[in-house]
């Protein structure tokens, strides 16, 4: 019996030791989930590049549908409200569905266009999803593939702006724009010589008859104040009749003189340029600016609020700012003669004596009747433009006779802050306050008091400004560059935050 068994028992173990029948059972058995993921490998990569297709066409429509010039970026400029841009969501499923008109290998595709208006941003957002049937795939029970994308894109509308000007044309803004200048004026000027033998600079423009009897002054000018006049006409003009008249100049031979009704630059000889002159030049400059950025008509609004003890509808809020600076009537000719409403005791309506933010501000916010957000016509976001020097001074000038205080101080910079809660930005340009050459202890000393309060005036500025709207303007030239820059500020920021 064991020598029968022997054999097979041999011939059992052998076929146990032996592994290669394992390898070809092990072979058969991986074959097939092998064979599966390289045909979900070649499944996937084909909706891979399906989507791609659909992703970039959706780029594309999301993008164009609101590019500036689209319909539906045309149809948002006139829309009055916020809302769905219909225009704009048909532009953008005309452009994916063009964009895949020659393309195939997916079916139930879903697009799904939105295009949205609020404030001054246009928001589109462009969504899809599509079936992509699969091969390999179904052997596994999975019959198609489902892939899906968004598109998202953003577009600033140019905002409504309205620029209210509150231009200082208190007595510090008569004085010349510069050292140089202050040093002509000085030489040739007759008023209140008595207090200032070395020449008036300051608070010397008084018109009104009286204000500067021959008592008080260099010669007999029949009561009439001569600086502001001065400044006007031909510096070497008035120079030889002064050296043909053995130092006097009536104002009947001033009048043969040739006059200017603004003097735009320091040092010509056509005139003496006073700080409210640099300032309208500037501002002409701002309209032209704003006539070259407007994108749209109406979209900014100008107006010039020049103040003295009150604040003054010079030339109200106006979308009319590309006319001639020689045309009557216009806020173009206005600004050019800002330094015509320098105080002269002569204007009502402005009032006289001192520098009072604490009337003008209060009235500038109930000139501002509404406060938008700039995304309309009716929806205009206002913008106070303070142009100054900053110092504020109490006195009054009324009926040839003076009262309060003329020490000059600091704004109460709590009348701003009114403005800017109800959603207004202040937007501040300080130009600084020049030492008075030549100070006298005339009314009280009022010179060196204005030199002291010299320190003071920039903060208190920037306290009254909106945060990163404070800005500092010292020639006539930097006065420009800086009204500028604070334009272009305007529309940036009203961009960003909306």
């Amino acid at each position: 019996m064991t020598r029968v068994l022997r054999p097979i028992l041999d011939l059992l173990a052998r076929f146990q030791r032996d592994e290669k029948g394992n390898i070809a059972v092990i072979f058969a058995i991986t074959l097939l989930p092998i064979l599966t993921a390289v045909g979900c490998g070649i499944d996937y990569s084909q909706a891979t590049r399906i989507r791609a297709k659909l992703q970039s066409a959706a780029d594309a429509a999301s993008v164009a549908s609101i590019s500036q010039m689209s319909k539906g970026y045309k149809q948002a400029l006139l829309m009055t409200g916020n809302g769905t841009v219909t225009d704009a969501v048909n532009d953008a499923a005309d452009i994916f569905n063009g964009n895949i008109s020659d393309h195939s290998g997916f079916t139930n595709l879903s697009p799904t266009p939105t295009v949205t208006k609020t404030g001054v941003v246009l928001a589109s957002t462009f969504t899809f999803t599509a079936d992509v049937p699969t091969t390999f795939m179904g052997v596994v029970g999975y019959s198609k593939m489902t892939v899906s994308g968004i598109s998202k894109s953003s577009a600033s509308l140019p905002p409504y702006l309205d620029f209210y000007l509150m231009l200082d044309v208190s007595g510090s803004m008569g004085l010349p724009s510069t050292d140089a200048e202050q040093t002509r004026l000085a030489s040739i000027n007759p008023d209140n010589y008595t207090s200032y033998p070395n020449g008036c600079t300051f608070a010397c423009h008084f018109t009104n008859s009286g204000a500067c009897p021959a008592s008080s002054s260099k010669y007999n000018t029949n009561g009439y104040c001569m600086g502001y006049s001065m400044s006007r006409v031909s510096y070497s003009g008035v120079k030889t009749l002064l050296a043909n008249n053995s130092g006097k100049l009536p104002s009947s031979l001033l009048s043969t003189l040739t006059p200017v009704t603004s003097c735009s630059t320091d040092g010509t000889d056509s005139c003496i340029q006073l700080r409210a002159d640099a300032v309208g030049y500037a501002v002409q400059q701002l309209l032209l600016t704003a006539n070259a950025t407007e994108k749209m008509a109406n979209q900014f609004k100008i107006g010039l609020y020049p103040f003295i003890r009150h604040l003054y509808a010079y030339k109200a809020l106006t979308t009319d700012i590309n006319a001639s600076a020689t045309l009557p009537g216009t806020i173009n000719y206005a600004a050019a003669n800002l330094a015509s409403q320098l105080d002269t005791g002569a204007n009502a309506s402005l009032g006289s004596g001192g520098t009072h933010f604490e009337n003008a501000f209060p009235e500038m916010n109930t000139i501002i009747a509404s406060v938008g957000d700039g995304s309309s016509v009716t929806s205009t976001l206002p913008y106070v433009f303070l142009i100054t020097d900053g110092a504020e001074n109490p006195q009054i000038y009324s009926s040839g006779s003076w009262s309060g205080s003329n020490a000059a101080t600091t704004m109460d910079t709590s009348k701003c802050t009114t403005l800017k809660n109800r959603g207004i930005i202040v937007s501040v340009l300080y130009i600084p306050y020049q030492p008075i050459q030549n100070p006298t202890t005339f009314a009280s000393s009022e010179d060196y008091k204005a030199n002291a309060n010299i320190p003071f005036i920039p903060p208190s500025l920037k306290a009254c400004a909106s945060s990163g709207y404070f800005y500092t303007a010292n020639t006539p030239a930097d006065i420009t560059t800086a009204l500028n820059a604070m334009f272009n500020h305007a529309l940036v920021t009203a961009h960003i935050t909306n």
